[in-house]
Formats: C-alpha cells, structure tokens, sequence
C-alpha cells in the first residue's frame, strides 16, 4: 500500500490564507489538514456566536475552499479540519452549500458531540475528542470532514487509521496509534515544523518557510518533510522543538491513546526529511480533558512612556497619583509593570525611555473604563517630566478564563455525521490506563570538565515554550551527547527558577528526554488564568524559552 501523506495548511486561525493553495498545487498529498483553534479561539467563535447562532466556526476556512476546492477534488485530495469549533454542523451545511454553488461534487461529513452543557458562567464547554469519528467519516467516502473540538493530533491518526484499518484497541494499535499522535503533533503548528519560530533560525533562510507533510506507515513510523522548493528547513531540531511545544510529561495523553515521548527517536532521513520511529502507545487515560472559557471580568490598560533620567522616580509619582484618583473606587486588581528599556546617553528618545504599564480588572465595567481611562489622562499636564501613554485609553474590554475539567468519556457522545446524514456514535475506548509521571531517567554518568566560560545558554541550547491553560511550558534541548551530558546535569529546577526569576514563587517540574537530548520544564500558574485573561505582556508564554536562552551560565567551553 502507498504511504500516506498528509499535509497542513493551518497552525491558527489567521494562518497564511494562501497556505492551501501552495499545499494543494505544491506536490503529492492524500489529505490535508487544517488546525484552526485553540484556547482562545474557542473564546473568540463563542462571543462570535452570541451575536449570530449560526456562527461559531472559522469563517477563514470558507474562504480558502471557495478559492480551493475544485482544486482539492480535482487532485483526489481529502480535506480534513477543525474549523467547526462550535458549530461543526453549521459549517459542514456551508461547505455543501459552497460546493453547489461552485459546482464541485463533494461529500461533506462532520463530527460532533464535543459540546456539553454550559455550566452556570461559561460561554464554552467542549471535550477533546480523538481521531476515531474522522475515521469513520473518510471510511463511509466523505471528502471534506469538518470537526469540531478534536485533539490537535487527531486530525492525522484519524486518517491514517482509517488508511490502514486500525482497530483502536487491536494489537499492536497503541505503538501505530501513538507514531501518528506523534506526527500530528509536529504537523499542527504549520511552519512552526519547518523553521518557523525556531531558535538557530540564522542558520537557514526561514523568510517564508512551507508547511509540513508526514509520510505516515503502515506501522505508525513516519518522516516529516515539505514540498519541494518551498522555504524553511525540516531538520532534527525543527522537529525536536515542535515535539517540545506545548507538553508535560513523557506521557503525551489523548483520547484514543497515551504516546510514550521518551520512546521518540529522530533521525535525519535525508535533505528536509525527519524519520520518527521508536514511539510506543499506551492506553488512553480514563477521563476526557474539556476546555471551559467563561468571561472572567473587564479589563484595561495603560502604557506610560518615562524618557530620560529618574525613571523609579517617574514611576512612583505617577502610582502615587493614580492610587488618590482611584479613591474608594479602586478596580478590584491593579497590576504595574515597570520594564527598563531605556538606556543611558541614548541616541534616540525611543531608546532612552522606559515603559510603565498598568492593567486594571473588576468584575464591573465602569470601574475599569472612563473611571481609569480619565484618571490617567487628567495627569497629563500635572505628572512627571515629559508625560505621555502610547495611545489613548479606551473604554476597557471583557477578557476569558481557561479552565480545563475532566469528565467520564460516558457524558460524551463522540458522532460522526457522515455524508448521507445518517449518524454513527463513536465508541470510546474500554481499555484505559491511569495516568502516572515517568520516572525521571539518570542524567548521564559524568557531565564534562574543563574550563568553563560565561556566556549565554541559546549558544549551545534551543527551546521552544508555549502555554497550557494558565501553566507554561519551556522546552530546551541541545544537538549533542556532549552537550547533554552538561545540560541535564547543569539546568536542575533550582537553577531553571535562579534564571528565570518570574518562576520563583511557583511550582515547576522537570521533565527528562534523554533521546531527543531534551529537558521538558512546566511551570504551574505562571499564565494566571490562560491567555484570554492576559495576565502577564506574554500571555502564551511564547517568548519565555527565548529569555531562558538569553540568561548567562557557566559553559564547558569545548561546547562554545
């Protein structure tokens, strides 16, 4: 039987619109997909659907197949994505409706069942299904399957098990199962697997990298490549920073199977290509994780520009001014962040100023609008030397709040809506396995002696960091065993919170990878409440392992 291949044409909502005609016209694939929510995307499509119930799906999606759906039929190309968010069902009528008035002959099949009942306050509520009902929709002939809430990575185990005739709980399954888990993993974030966002970014030409395609096996192995004559790179370490983004453990859990991550191996294939092998699967864990978004209060905010000299001076005066407008109606949480970026004998004011920013929450609107916005700027003649904010401030704006629940895989009905309409529950899996931490492996015998030299980690480590809920992950891995031997001896979590000073306070766990040379650290909290919330300037967490890399440490210098 011919490998499967399957590419990807979307890592977001608001990926690269012509990212499924470059997949579709570039070279050979069987399936494309396309990944296009997210934690705040399913905030973003719920107040879309409060203004219009007949929204609540990617509206980007629509568009691209307007443009790109002949074309998909024309190539024998399926089209798999989870652009339904909220309303699977809704989206799929509109894909028909598109096919007809384009006159392409497509059969359009949906899965849904992810969405529970809304607890008292939320605005969202769907469980993370697995690849099982997209499987059973390409079986019955769909063409384009629309999803809904899905794990990331289901959009390619689903297809391979329906190419090959996995049986979830069959011999042998969970080791195939989990190789594809894997390799959706590197397929969901686009380009992120071709250099895109990527440490050593200086070492390839990244400019307009393409996006991914696994050629997935009969035995659940895979290589991760891309077109021909598309940008970006497919290397060992494009791939090791995209299996980091965004997990915990050695344990990668999922609907349909748990993927052992310290089972990984990566080998260079050749030019572009990455061959996963080793990945064995476990049984999937007992409970189904659901995402909850509710609207957690109103927010505002405030970006103080303080140029030139007594920049703590600036600061205090301004605070102290602001605590006394407030008066007796202070917001419920003030929050002020000074960040020195100024420096001294500048050559421009921009770099001779320094950024203070406020951000205020209540559960009351009124109380971080014209409340907050007149304080600030009824300073503007009376306050520190040179007063002024990087724009007016607005009225203020609701924000959301991740929380992630667990539920009985029995409160959740997982539904294929094939293509004739009619409609096929999805069994879940019977067998499960309680989810347990990995059992850190030794670090290597001897780490490497000699002289050392300061200098900054990134000059011998990559990293990739990224955000579950209100936690973070920081992902850093290194290209050698000399440079492992080090790092797993070198960044402990003591030292992972002396560099990262933010992390001090908060509980973080590390979690080893000696195949892919890889340390996995989670910091609990450190995002407050998830993204929508914004508690901190870098609400996901993308930048975190970046800062890491820029921290000054001790290394053996054969390493430099």
């Amino acid at each position: 039987m011919r490998v499967l291949r399957i590419g990807n044409a979307s890592g977001f909502y608001g990926d690269r619109f012509d990212a499924m005609r470059e997949m579709l016209t570039g070279g050979e694939l069987d399936v494309l997909t396309g990944d296009y929510l997210a934690e705040l995307t399913m905030l973003i499509l719920g107040r879309d659907r409060l203004k219009d119930p007949r929204l609540g799906y990617a509206k980007t999606f629509l568009r691209q197949l307007e443009e790109n759906l002949g074309l998909a039929h024309g190539r024998g190309v399926k089209i798999v994505a989870n652009a339904g968010g909220l309303n699977p069902a809704g989206l799929a009528d509109a894909v028909r409706e598109l096919a007809d008035r384009v006159g392409v002959p497509v059969r359009v099949a949906h899965v849904e069942g992810d969405s529970l009942p809304l607890p008292e306050g939320a605005l969202t509520a769907n469980a993370y299904l697995g690849g099982a009902g997209i499987a059973e929709c390409l079986r019955a002939g769909a063409d384009v399957v629309v999803t809904g809430r899905v794990t990331d990575a289901a959009l390619v185990s689903g297809p391979a098990a329906w190419r090959y005739g996995w049986e979830p709980e069959g011999s042998g399954s969970y080791d195939r199962l989990a190789g594809a888990v894997v390799a959706g993993h590197v397929l969901e974030c686009g380009t992120q697997a071709t250099g895109g966002n990527y440490s050593f970014f200086g070492e390839h030409d990244v400019r307009r990298p393409g996006f991914p395609v696994a050629e997935i096996y009969a035995d659940g192995t895979s290589v991760i490549t891309k077109h021909d004559g598309t940008g970006g790179v497919v290397d060992v370490g494009t791939v090791t920073a995209q299996l980091l983004y965004e997990t915990g453990g050695a344990r990668y859990a999922g609907p349909d199977v748990t993927a052992r991550l310290d089972t990984v191996r990566l080998t260079q294939d050749g030019p572009d290509r990455v061959r996963i092998s080793g990945v064995r699967g476990e049984a999937p864990p007992s409970t189904l994780k659901v995402g909850l978004n509710r609207i957690g209060g109103w927010r505002n905010e405030v970006l103080f520009v303080l140029t030139g000299l007594d920049v703590e001076a600036k600061a205090r005066l301004v605070r102290e001014q602001l605590d006394d407008a407030f008066g007796k109606r202070r917001p419920a949480e003030v929050r002020w962040e000074l960040a020195r970026t100024e420096r001294p004998d500048a050559p421009t004011e921009e770099c001779a100023s320094a950024l203070l920013r406020l951000v205020v929450r209540d559960p009351d609107p009124a109380a971080v609008g014209r409340a907050v916005s007149s304080a600030a700027i009824e300073l503007a003649l009376g306050s520190y030397p040179g007063f002024h904010v990087t724009a007016p401030p607005g009225k203020g704006a609701p924000y959301g709040v991740f929380e992630a629940q667990y539920v009985d895989p029995g409160e959740v009905a997982h539904v294929a809506v094939l293509p004739d309409g009619a409609r096929v529950e999805v069994r879940h899996p019977v067998r499960t396995k309680a989810l347990e931490p990995v059992e850190e492996p030794p670090a290597p015998a001897r780490a490497p002696t000699g002289p050392k030299r300061r200098a900054p980690l990134g000059l011998v480590a990559g990293a990739r960091s990224g955000d579950k809920g209100g936690d973070a992950n920081v992902g850093v891995w290194v290209r050698s065993d000399e440079a492992w031997a080090w790092l797993a001896h070198e960044l402990t979590v003591d030292r992972f919170r002396e560099l990262l000073p933010e992390t001090a306070g908060l509980p973080v766990t590390r979690h080893a990878l000696p195949n892919l040379r890889a340390l996995n650290f989670v910091v609990t909290g450190l995002l407050g409440e998830g993204v929508a919330s914004q508690s901190r300037f870098d609400p996901q967490a993308k930048g975190v392992g970046e800062w890491l890399r820029s921290r000054w440490v001790d290394v053996p210098v054969g390493l430099l």
